[in-house]
Formats: C-alpha cells, sequence, structure tokens
C-alpha cells in the first residue's frame, strides 16, 4: 500500500484524525475548507492543495461510500471562489458511479445523503 511518503502509522492515523473531523462537521450538516481540514490534522503535515491530501480524501470517501455512508469528502469544499469540493472529488464520483454531468446537481446530492446519514440521532 502506498502511505505517500508516511508511514503506514501516521497515515492511518492522518486518515483516523480526517474522518473524525469530517464526521464532527457532517453531524451539524456542516462543510469545511482544505485549509481548515489540514490545519486540524496534527498526526502529519499536509497542505491545502497537497496531492497526498486528496488521496487521503478518496481513501475516506471510498471506505465511506462501500460502508453506504456516501462519500464523506464532499464536505471539503474551496475556501473562496466556487465553495465546492475540487475537480478530484468530481472525478472520484464518477468512478463511483455517481452521475456527473452535471456536477452542482452532483455534489448538492451526495452532500445531502451524507448529512443526512451523520446528522441522524443515533449516530454518535
Amino acid at each position: 500500500m502506498n502511505n505517500h511518503g508516511f508511514t503506514q502509522k501516521e497515515w492511518s492515523d492522518a486518515k483516523r484524525e480526517a474522518k473524525e473531523i469530517l464526521a464532527t462537521r457532517a453531524k451539524v450538516r456542516g462543510m469545511i475548507p482544505y485549509s481548515d481540514l489540514v490545519a486540524r490534522i496534527k498526526s502529519v503535515r499536509l497542505e491545502a492543495h497537497d496531492q497526498r491530501l486528496f488521496h487521503l480524501l478518496g481513501e475516506i470517501s471510498e471506505e465511506e461510500d462501500d460502508a453506504g455512508r456516501g462519500m464523506l469528502s464532499v464536505i471539503v469544499v474551496h475556501k473562496t471562489g466556487d465553495m465546492q469540493p475540487g475537480p478530484g472529488f468530481f472525478d472520484l464520483a464518477e468512478q463511483l458511479g455517481r452521475n456527473t454531468s452535471d456536477i452542482l446537481k452532483c455534489w448538492i446530492d451526495e452532500l445531502k445523503k451524507v448529512h443526512a446519514y451523520w446528522s441522524s440521532a443515533t449516530r454518535s
């Protein structure tokens, strides 16, 4: 397994941290900019435009989607400009069978799915 220059433990810790941060934001139907997410991950040092961050988010989304919870990285967005996920999100969405012909609709549909799952009262 490629850990993108990190040890297996560092990569696993970073993924766990990122997932916890994202789940916490999703519970309140929130979103988080890439820059805020990387600032909160303590186990490894990543930048907002770091390709390794995109791999990390991709792995999280694939695992979450496999578990039926949707693409959790849908809530990670640009801080300025379109305020949407980056192009890698939509590439992965297409690979996972989403219709990406209308990226705004794709994003909103996935955001609703993730928010609905995590904001449910039974989630801890």
